[in-house]
């Protein structure tokens, strides 16, 4: 906390001085300084002394420290009081400014940046990209006009030589939106003279050190500043930094929006101005000439007008008379020069309000609507120019003074006179301070008929004629003996921060402001599309031009008091700059030079009032309305006889009754650490009651919820209902008739069921094939359902394994005992399978036929094949079919192959397989018995011993074993074979069938 910063550092806040004198302020200021404490408070003021050094105090870290913090949290910063400013447009919605004063060199503009620094830095934390641009905007226009508006003085290495107010736009969520520039009283005259040891605008060397040599080759200039007049004063002064900066510049017209067309208008006017200042004279007895017309036609070819033109502009005007005759009058050789001049400082002053307009153009709100957006706060940040006293001072340091005063008068009425005038309206015991009031002073200037400005104006100005007695002005004509003014051309007022003499030389010119009509039109006509737009009045013909246009001062004066203006209805926050020394050094503390400086600008007397005052102070409607969920007493609502009582009940409820004064309407909190107590305190809260809201606010959602979700699924049942009917009659109707028909239903078509009804529905599809099976079924004889079995066990098997299985011809199974598949041998096995029958006691007949057997030996014959329900037999046809082999019908599976061939597998637990190829009959060649066979097994096994039979079909070799041993068993095709037989191969067997 600031006030808890060690006594080696002196008092953070001129507010705890133990006496209030002019000494001990001194003193703390000093001791300050030279701890590296360049900051500190009077209440909400901060005074700020430059350190002429960098110092580690801004980065994020201290950024990061200060956000959101009160001003008495952390030690004196500029930080805190730009988040006070952006708290109190935040919290109340109010718009605040941040008024930078102090006199050149005291570290107004670097303050400003760091400003800006800290406002752009806690903002937009979502990084929406509109906001980043807004800022990235704003940030990189400080660049550009620092380049344009500072330059090089005697006091200060970048001196500010234009006033800039920024308002900054934010909206309801505390986020930039846009923002505008306004800019005062830029120091033209230095485009064309400096003083000795200053620089002319530090664009100019900018462009001159920083330009590409083919961009100055295209300009037709030189790198050496020294070469031209407009910058020969500055050439040996010239900064390192201005390569640098050039192209920092340059980066920042493309981020602001500027286009490369523009940005290179921008520097073509620039060099413009420069090879201006180098156009000489001469004269004879008769007219004047241009001495060298070689610079005359770059500056056309740069400015894209006509050489004739702009030659004749140089060295005539055109003027109109009384009878609106048109007339062309030459010019001395003095009034050629002062036009030159003229022409250049005003083609530099159009050029500076055009980039300010085009950021504003850039940055501005637009189509802002607060019914939608929310109420659109503003920051407004001032950085004007301090108070000069200069061994010269002319008709710019009168404006910059005068400036200077109603600043001055607007930190007296808010600071001083209002605060003191509110305690007094308020009932608030309240011991009144004597302050200087610089009303005089201003009125001085500014009084209309009497005020130095009107003179002016009337372009009567004469030492002694503007008052007869005035306490705050004099001249050599009131004051004979002081030598220090010389008769007609000096004269002195006494402003709030010293006495300035003024030289009147030049005060006319400068005044008037004259550029000759000719200039503007000449600009106007030109084919650039930016210089045209600078000079709009240039539209006008002579004769067009006759309304006297109002003058410097009237232009300044009335800028300056509708800025006054604005700055009086937002909430200021002030930074009061000072000056430590004049040698730029940054262990060198001049007290006089400070002291000077404390009592122009007021501060003894801030300190006496803040001390005395109160630093909070709020109508009770608003106290009550921002604090009362903090006290039982006044949560939800009061029932009090008036909100005073309602907030004397909360200052009570937290013992602040001693820190605290009642006003006839507002509540005046002396010290922030009770209003701040106040704020924790409401901060505690608001979690607790944004809870209950949210609680309050989902409880009723959830209602509603509930509540569309009971109708919806009422709806939905309902929906459900008819969907479930609708499909039960659809399908009653479709299927009304099926036993009727051929097909029993077959081709009549589903409807589409209802999601509901998805597993019924197949359900529903089952049961009808089931039944549609067996009205087919119970038609077919009993004699034939073994052949239906074998089949549907066949289809199920090898049904797209392989390519013919027999499915379309009727299957016999015993084909050994059919007389027309066998009729020499059919009798004899018959009888013999009768006797095994007999034997063996087996009841059925699976499967019989011929086969080509083989053995592990490689040895084929012909041999008949008997598969009964207990036994597969191996049968020799040419013995009466004597059995030969037994085998138990336990296999363990069989494997085909997916060919039309006949090969057949049959696999034993014992590892001894039996390889055979089923014989077709010799009344049907073609036809196929593997699929018989393998339905037959199939059937049998799934139905009677109700277990499942293996069936594996190869489409490549059947791999078996034989007495143990694995065989493999190819097939191939050999064109001219009659029958089917077994060859030996490398790792088995190779059967070869007929083929083409």
């Amino acid at each position: 906390m600031a006030e808890l910063e060690g006594l080696e550092f002196g008092k953070s806040d001129f507010v705890l001085l133990d006496e209030v004198t002019m000494e001990q302020f001194m003193e703390n200021l000093k001791l300050r300084f030279e701890k590296g404490r360049i900051y500190t408070y009077i209440g909400e003021v901060v005074v700020s002394v430059n350190p002429y050094r960098q110092m580690d105090i801004y980065g994020n870290d201290t950024i990061a420290a200060y956000r959101g913090r009160e001003l008495y949290e952390n030690p004196p910063h500029l930080y805190a009081v730009s988040d006070a400013a952006y708290k109190a447009m935040k919290r109340r919605a109010k718009d605040t400014c941040i008024v930078i004063s102090g006199e050149s060199g005291a570290g107004k503009t670097e303050a400003s940046k760091y400003i800006m620094q800290y406002i752009a830095a806690i903002t937009n934390p979502s990084q929406r990209a509109e906001v980043e641009s807004v800022k990235n905007v704003l940030l990189k226009s400080n660049c550009v006009l620092e380049a344009f508006g500072n330059a090089k003085t005697n006091r200060n290495d970048n001196s500010s030589r234009f006033g800039k107010y920024m308002d900054i736009n934010f909206n309801f969520n505390g986020d930039p939106t846009g923002g505008h520039i306004n800019n005062y009283l830029l120091e033209k005259s230095r485009v064309v003279q400096q003083q000795e040891g200053e620089r002319n605008f530090h664009s100019f060397y900018q462009l001159l050190r920083g330009g590409s040599d083919d961009m100055l080759r295209s300009f037709h200039l030189q790198s050496d500043p020294a070469v031209y007049a407009y910058t020969k004063e500055g050439a040996a002064t010239t900064s390192n930094n201005d390569r640098s900066s050039h192209r920092a510049v340059m980066s920042a017209l493309e981020v602001i929006g500027f286009s490369k067309e523009e940005i290179n208008s921008v520097c073509q006017i620039l060099a413009s101005i420069l090879l201006l200042g180098n156009v000489q004279f001469e004269s004879d007895s008769e007219s004047v000439q241009i001495r060298g017309l070689e610079a005359v036609g770059h500056i056309a070819e740069l400015t894209a007008t006509d050489p004739e033109g702009l030659g004749k502009s140089l060295l005539f005007r055109t003027v109109a008379t009384g009878g609106g005759d048109v007339i062309e009058k030459g010019h001395t050789e003095q009034q050629a020069c002062f036009g030159r001049d003229a022409f250049a400082k005003a083609l530099y002053d159009r050029l500076f309000g055009w980039i300010v307009g085009r950021i504003n153009s850039v940055i501005e709100v637009k189509d802002y609507n607060p019914v939608l957006h929310g109420k659109n706060t503003v920051i407004g940040v001032l950085d004007i120019y301090g108070f000069e006293i200069f061994e010269n001072n002319s008709f710019e340091q009168f404006c910059i003074n005068y400036c200077n005063e109603k600043l001055q008068q607007l930190f007296i009425e808010v600071i001083l006179r209002q605060e003191q005038g509110e305690y007094q309206r308020e009932g608030i015991t309240w011991r009144h301070i004597d302050y200087f009031n610089n009303q005089i002073i201003v009125d001085l200037v500014e009084q209309p008929h009497k005020g130095i400005i009107s003179i002016l104006d009337e372009a009567c100005l004469t030492v002694g004629k503007i008052t007869d007695t005035h306490p705050h002005y004099t001249s050599r004509k009131l004051s004979p003996t002081d030598k220090t003014m010389d008769f007609q051309k000096h004269f002195r007022i006494r402003h709030y921060a010293g006495d300035v003499t003024y030289s009147v030389e030049g005060f006319l010119d400068k005044n008037k402001d004259l550029l000759f009509q000719d200039f503007k039109r000449l600009m106007y006509n030109s084919s650039n599309p930016v210089l045209r737009e600078m000079w709009p009045d240039g539209q006008l013909s002579i004769t067009e031009v006759t309304k006297r246009p109002l003058t410097a001062a009237t232009l300044f004066k009335n800028s300056i008091v509708a800025l006054v203006d604005k700055l009086a209805c937002k909430e200021p926050y002030y930074v009061r700059c000072i000056k430590p020394n004049e040698m730029k050094s940054a262990v060198l503390f001049d007290d006089a030079r400070c002291q000077h400086q404390v009592a122009y600008l007021g501060l003894l007397e801030n300190v006496m009032v803040r001390r005395a005052g109160f630093a909070y102070r709020q109508p009770y409607a608003r106290v009550l309305q921002r604090y009362k969920m903090t006290c039982e007493y006044t949560w939800p609502n009061h029932l009090m006889a008036s909100d005073r009582q309602a907030v004397e009940a909360i200052v009570n409820h937290y013992g602040f009754q001693d820190d605290v004064a009642y006003g006839h309407t507002k509540l005046f909190v002396r010290t922030p650490r009770s209003l701040f107590a106040l704020e924790q305190e409401r901060a505690a809260v608001i979690p607790i009651l944004v809870l209950f809201l949210q609680k309050v606010w989902r409880g009723a959602l959830a209602r509603m919820r509930c509540r569309r979700m009971r109708a919806i699924y009422a709806i939905m049942g309902c929906y459900k209902r008819y969907k479930v009917k609708a499909h039960f009659w659809e399908v009653v109707r479709r299927f009304a008739n099926v036993r009727t028909m051929a097909d029993y239903g077959k081709s009549v078509e589903w409807p589409t069921p209802p999601a509901t009804l998805l597993q019924f529905h197949s359900n529903t599809v089952m049961l009808h094939r089931r039944w549609w099976a067996r009205q087919i079924v119970k038609n077919i004889p009993p004699s034939d359902m073994l052949e239906v079995r074998a089949k549907v066990a066949a289809q199920s098997t090898l049904s797209g394994e392989r390519k013919d299985w027999g499915f379309g011809r009727a299957w016999e199974r015993d084909y050994l005992a059919n007389v027309r598949d066998s009729p020499q041998t059919s009798s004899g096995f018959i009888r013999a399978s009768k006797e095994l029958r007999n034997k063996n006691e087996y009841s059925q007949v699976l499967f019989s036929c011929f086969c080509r057997k083989v053995n592990r030996f490689n040895k084929s014959t012909d041999r008949g094949l008997l598969v009964t329900d207990k036994y597969v037999y191996k049968l020799e046809p040419r013995k009466q079919y004597k059995v030969l082999k037994r085998l138990p019908l336990d296999f363990t599976g069989l494997s085909v192959t997916s060919g039309a061939d006949q090969m057949v597998a049959l696999h034993t637990s014992s590892e001894d397989d039996v390889l055979l190829c089923l014989q077709r009959g010799e009344l049907c060649p073609n036809q196929d018995r593997v699929g018989e066979l393998v339905g037959a097994l199939v059937d049998h096994f799934t139905r009677v011993r109700n277990v499942q039979f293996p069936v594996k079909v190869c489409r490549s070799a059947v791999q078996l074993h034989m007495r143990g041993k694995p065989k493999s068993v190819t097939v191939e095709t050999k064109p001219g074979q009659t029958n089917a037989d077994f060859k030996k191969s490398r790792d088995g067997f190779i059967l070869l069938v007929p083929g083409n």
